[in-house]
């Protein structure tokens, strides 16, 4: 994790806590020419663009005064979405049992690139997808699965 992405994260997480909705990311990154910061919050009633907007409000001014990031930058605030990354621990944590699909940096000795299945069980060194044991440091991605096919028969 990068050290902006720290700094963001301690300066903005109590203050976006205090407003009633919980920090699930933050991500720093440069597409093209032109740089993001991204903060993506969560509640238990879903988020929606109002949300995203008294967030950005609650904060916008801590970050300009903080200063972290010198160069120009667009700020963006959004919900992780249906499928989330699961990234960190706790994000991890949350969805144990839940169905996730790994990508991989490259082909693992079975030639496959992708897992899909229940999130068993993670440590520091690898995840456990149905009975497949994954180390963490080959995942480029991991997110969980909506089921699409669920909300058609309801």
């Amino acid at each position: 994790m990068s050290s902006i992405v720290e700094k963001v994260e301690k300066l903005v997480k109590p203050k976006i806590e205090e407003i009633g909705y919980e920090l699930y990311d933050v991500e720093y990154t440069k597409e093209g020419k032109s740089n993001y910061l991204r903060i993506y919050i969560d509640s238990q009633k879903g988020i929606d663009l109002n949300d995203c907007e008294t967030v950005n409000n609650a904060i916008i001014d801590m970050l300009d005064e903080a200063d972290y990031i010198k160069d120009q930058y667009f700020l963006e605030i959004s919900s992780p979405g249906i499928e989330r990354v699961l990234r960190k621990d706790e994000h991890l944590k949350k969805y144990i049992g839940e169905e996730v699909q790994a990508k991989l940096f490259q082909k693992d000795e079975n030639g496959k690139k992708e897992y899909q299945g229940i999130l068993k069980e993670f440590n520091e060194e690898q995840i456990i997808i149905d009975e497949k044991i994954i180390k963490r440091k080959n995942i480029a991605q991991l997110k969980t699965v909506y089921d699409w096919n669920k909300e058609r028969e309801e």
